[in-house]
């Protein structure tokens, strides 16, 4: 009976590790990528090509893309940007709310906007000097972290 057991108890220890593993990033060519995503890739960095593209999950993935200028750009399953890291480029000004624009240029005149991560509260964007604001969603400051 304990040999039993045994042999239970590493059966679904063998499951809940398979099952794990599904739901880890592989790289997939980045033809896989939702269409919307290819298109927001195209559009907001035009003089950029993808290093390589990682999809996470299957019922309910999720996508990273890595571009050859160390840009990452992170999207939900249907293609929609959440977050977007330029490391040290500004990020395209299209993908930042006005409100933010003009907190940052007449708060922080010359630094830049590096990443930007859409929040359930608004949004989280990180500054060239390594600030981070929050904002809520009609782009009111609610937090600053250094």
């Amino acid at each position: 009976m304990k040999t039993n057991k045994f042999f239970l108890v590493a059966f679904a220890a063998l499951v809940m590790h398979s099952a794990a593993s599904f739901a880890d990033d592989r790289v997939i060519p980045a033809e896989q990528l939702p269409a919307a995503a290819q298109t927001f890739v195209k559009k907001m960095f035009p003089n950029s090509t993808i290093a390589y593209a990682e999809k996470d999950g299957y019922t309910n993935p999720t996508y990273e893309v890595h571009l050859m200028n160390g840009t990452k750009v992170e999207f939900d399953r249907k293609g929609v940007w959440e977050k977007v890291d330029t490391q040290l480029e500004p990020v395209p000004a299209h993908l930042i709310p006005t409100a933010i624009v003009s907190y940052v240029k007449t708060n922080f005149a010359g630094i830049q906007i590096v990443k930007i991560d859409k929040e359930p509260y608004g949004f989280e964007i990180e500054l060239s000097n390594n600030l981070d604001l929050k904002f809520n969603k009609a782009g009111a400051l609610i937090a600053m972290d250094d």
